[in-house]
């Protein structure tokens, strides 16, 4: 096949961007070892960001975005990679100034695929997919921190997200007792059939931003949001807790005092998934395929490659809950 069906995200004459599914050919694509016919992909807020003509996220258009990738070799340069083996590709370039994952095909190195764990199914895979490969990034992090789940309450802020709502879920299979903060008041019912234990409103945590220090409060938190959210967290974590940090959806930045860093002995913790070693990622998969597998299927809206632009406006909005998982049959 030299032709396939991509989103294709291009730059108008007065400087607004379009999106629309048309076709493009296999050689579009980048070089790199491995040809990967994608079967699916998932949406997530940079991908949202790309495809609103965001330059932090893409310089140049036309482009594709989809940062996560779950397909089969279709042609390899390499020795480690076969014809018809079944991978995983997330982060580094992929969605960014590369052509992603709302692609039926995708050129990419081999040094960023790793092949699929045998416990999850391509489709398992890509409804974590970044955002749940960041998920448990921010578990781990906290648990080399020191955080156990006698400590006391876990937080986790952007909760119905997909980073949070995978975050609450595998918290709550490791025996955490956990909060789970949102601002859509609607969504609290999910929430606590995710495992959340109490629902924290956005409105509340956004209390006390020109206070040096709040009550101590949680034991460890996951963040997704970023902005003064964030810095309340850490005002309000016990002596010695710990927060992951690794969203900016509320901005980033906030206003920083020391104080609870030097009179509490707290951490405050950065997460990345996007440039990490492979070796890192290939075992934080073995992970999520084994001991820290969740059933997903709770979260999990599936749309086919047509409806993307449709589900792009709702994210972007801020009204999308859970992992949406993309099918690019």
């Amino acid at each position: 096949m030299s032709e396939f069906k991509a989103l294709l995200v291009s730059e108008t004459a007065d400087g607004s961007f379009q999106r629309q599914v048309t076709q493009r050919r296999l050689s579009d694509l980048a070089d790199g070892e491995l040809l990967i016919r994608v079967r699916y992909s998932s949406l997530n807020y940079k991908d949202a960001l790309s495809a609103s003509g965001n330059r932090g996220v893409t310089k140049q258009y036309p482009h594709t975005p989809g940062i996560d990738a779950g397909g089969v070799v279709e042609a390899s340069s390499v020795g480690e990679f076969a014809v018809g083996d079944e991978v995983i590709v997330t982060g580094y370039d992929l969605g960014m100034n590369t052509a992603g994952g709302f692609g039926q095909y995708i050129r990419v190195p081999a040094a960023w695929a790793i092949k699929r764990p045998q416990g999850l199914s391509l489709r398992e895979a890509m409804l974590l997919g970044t955002a749940g490969l960041t998920a448990a990034l921010c578990v781990d992090k906290l648990e080399r921190a020191g955080v156990a789940p006698q400590d006391g309450l876990v937080l986790v802020t952007g909760a119905t997200g997909g980073v949070g709502s995978v975050a609450v879920m595998l918290l709550k299979k490791l025996g955490y007792r956990v909060a789970a903060a949102t601002g859509k008041a609607d969504q609290a019912d999910f929430l606590r059939s995710l495992g959340a234990d109490e629902i924290v409103t956005r409105e509340e945590l956004q209390q006390g931003v020109e206070r040096p220090l709040l009550k101590e409060r949680w034991a460890a938190a996951v963040d997704t949001v970023g902005g003064d959210i964030l810095f309340n967290v850490v005002k309000s974590l016990r002596h010695s807790g710990s927060v992951a940090c690794c969203g900016l959806t509320a901005g980033v930045a906030f206003q920083a005092s020391v104080l609870p860093f030097i009179l509490r002995g707290v951490n405050l913790l950065g997460v990345d998934s996007v440039e990490l070693p492979l070796v890192v990622k290939a075992s934080m998969w073995d992970k999520l395929s084994l001991q820290w597998k969740l059933d997903l299927e709770p979260l999990a809206q599936e749309v086919a490659l047509e409806a993307l632009p449709t589900a792009i406006e709702q994210i972007l909005a801020g009204g999308m809950v859970g992992r949406v998982v993309v099918r690019l049959d």
